[in-house]
């Protein structure tokens, strides 16, 4: 077995573990590996011990990796910053895009899928910390993109993302995924279709096991299974 099917083994028994102990069905988590600078190579080494979905952080490097791996099944994640003059090379390879932040952001992806043929879910990503060196949309300008999403003609609204401060200690980010669920189920007492809002991506390699148990239903995880980042494949 080779150190990245080890990994992957090790974090979908953590995956496994995590929501058990939150009483949840372990099928109900979706593991997404974060290639991001990392190789073709290593994608189809995750891909042979079983992993089909997978993230990048930048377009570009997303498109040539998929370019790369063509051959065989991948569902693609698009997991960081979308920018706008990148939006139409996204709206069609990948198949869930986690960084929706505003409503211009989410109208100019829907008119790029509809040209496109394409029907992409999308993840609003909620600020909920302020921090100005992050992306994502406060509270009530998240809203309002779930809402243009829901009015959308071919983007598929599926939930919402957070990304909260960097801690080493998992207890310390856990408040921010109880507030990011609290959030959507406040929506969906408001009215808001459930079904439309079924997804919180959140939690990565330092602390999706706590995201699990606050009801992460997708967890990005990179560095557990990859190995330790040192350079970018990407330009």
């Amino acid at each position: 077995m080779s150190p990245i099917a080890e990994n992957l083994h090790a974090v979908r028994s953590r995956v496994d573990a995590a929501a058990r102990r939150a009483g949840r069905d372990p099928g109900d988590v979706t593991l997404v590996a974060v290639s991001k600078t990392f190789g073709a190579g290593a994608v189809r080494e995750a891909w042979a011990a079983g992993q089909r979905e997978f993230g990048e952080n930048k377009v570009q490097e997303g498109l040539q990796k998929i370019s790369e791996t063509a051959d065989i099944e991948i569902r693609w994640h698009l997991i960081g910053h979308l920018q706008s003059n990148k939006v139409r090379k996204a709206a069609g390879p990948f198949a869930c895009i986690h960084s929706v932040d505003s409503v211009d952001l989410l109208r100019r992806l829907d008119h790029a899928a509809l040209d496109y043929g394409s029907r992409p879910e999308v993840l609003v990503q909620v600020d909920l910390a302020g921090e100005t060196t992050k992306f994502g949309a406060p509270s009530e300008q998240a809203r309002l993109v779930v809402g243009a999403a829901l009015d959308a003609r071919a983007v598929t609204l599926a939930g919402l993302m957070v990304l909260p401060p960097w801690n080493d200690d998992q207890e310390q980010t856990r408040p921010w995924f109880v507030q990011l669920r609290g959030l959507r189920d406040r929506w969906v007492a408001d009215g808001l279709p459930r079904q439309a809002l079924r997804h919180l991506s959140m939690g990565m390699s330092h602390d999706f096991e706590a995201a699990i148990e606050e009801g992460a239903t997708i967890v990005r995880v990179g560095t557990a299974i990859f190995g330790k980042r040192t350079h970018s494949t990407s330009p």
